[in-house]
């Protein structure tokens, strides 16, 4: 079964948006995840509608960021994104009569809701500040706050990312 992986290349989008300091295209998005530029207006397009970015039309036009990343949760970009199943495994309900199946699905049931549980609270409680924080130290940057390096966002992707 795939992943669903929105919430992790979002969180990265977001934060290369914040850092590149001006509007980035669907295409220049497209690319550093590996994706088609349809993909990607998709899912700003719930990010957009949720308040976190706008898209800007025209020359230099692209999707930036308009909310402070510490006023940003994970738990905001999960639930912008249509609250996607945290968990791929679930119970199985080919047999509801049966007595056995019913108290498995009981007993996972409140596993997989209070794990559930568990995981949103701390989705609430990290904030895209949080996490570009912990970038930064990985980064070296600029006094600006700029990432320090050639200046592309593709610098640290697979070569199968570069622009070029």
């Amino acid at each position: 079964m795939r992943r669903d992986s929105r919430l992790s290349r979002m969180l990265h989008v977001l934060i290369h948006m914040d850092r590149f300091g001006g509007a980035m295209t669907s295409d220049m998005i497209a690319r550093m995840l590996d994706t088609n530029p349809v993909v990607v207006r998709r899912t700003m397009a719930g990010l957009r509608d949720a308040g976190y970015v706008r898209s800007e039309k025209g020359h230099g036009g692209g999707w930036v960021i308009i909310r402070p990343l510490s006023e940003i949760t994970f738990l905001d970009i999960h639930n912008a994104l249509g609250n996607p199943s945290i968990f791929a495994m679930g119970v199985a309900v080919e047999h509801p009569e049966c007595l056995v199946e019913q108290a498995v699905n009981a007993a996972l049931g409140s596993s997989f809701d209070a794990a559930e549980k568990l995981l949103l609270e701390r989705f609430a409680s990290v904030t895209l500040a949080d996490l570009a924080a912990d970038v930064d130290q990985r980064w070296p940057t600029e006094p600006d706050g700029k990432w320090t390096g050639p200046g592309s966002i593709f610098d640290h992707h697979p070569k199968s990312n570069d622009p070029e």
